[in-house]
């Protein structure tokens, strides 16, 4: 049986980072840690197994994703044009997630503002981008607290404010 998925992973300045994409090639999963981490992210079940099972390594198909983190966190590439594909989320989490791409880099946006754009609340929008299974890409990294504050980010505050700083949306 072909695999559902394509992997790869590779080492950044925050640990490791694994990607997952689909077979038309449109990325469905980006996370810290090894690529066994992407199957809940990808709509799998969450053991090493259906990672196994599903997730398979393909250097030639990766290749171009992978040259664009390598170059984002090289500080050569300003931008992702990526296709995506999400496998998981709910109609309100998509369009959380579709209004985090709109955070241009650089910039923050706070939940609040999130919330605004996406006609709900704080709250809510906070859940939704805690489920983001793109990270990076779709950058949930960017929102921040009303008081300018670093909250929430399920890759860690450590890294929240290394993505930023290398950003240049806050000073280090």
């Amino acid at each position: 049986m072909p695999a559902l998925f394509y992997s790869e992973s590779l080492p950044t300045p925050l640990g490791e980072l694994a990607f997952a994409l689909d077979p038309d090639g449109a990325l469905v999963a980006v996370a810290f840690g090894p690529p066994a981490a992407l199957a809940p992210l990808c709509g799998l079940g969450p053991t090493l197994s259906d990672a196994a099972d599903s997730l398979a390594p393909d250097p030639a198909r990766t290749a171009a994703v992978r040259e664009k983190f390598v170059d984002y966190f090289a500080d050569a590439r300003r931008s992702f044009d990526l296709p995506v594909a999400p496998r998981i989320g709910t109609p309100f989490q998509r369009r959380v997630w579709q209004a985090l791409a709109r955070i241009p880099l650089g910039s923050t946006w706070s939940y609040a503002r999130l919330a605004a754009e996406t006609g709900s609340v704080a709250r809510a929008v906070g859940g939704a981008n805690g489920a983001n299974p793109l990270s990076l890409v779709l950058p949930c990294h960017r929102v921040i607290g009303a008081n300018g504050s670093l909250t929430g980010y399920a890759g860690g505050l450590d890294r929240k404010r290394w993505l930023l700083v290398h950003e240049g949306a806050i000073l280090a």
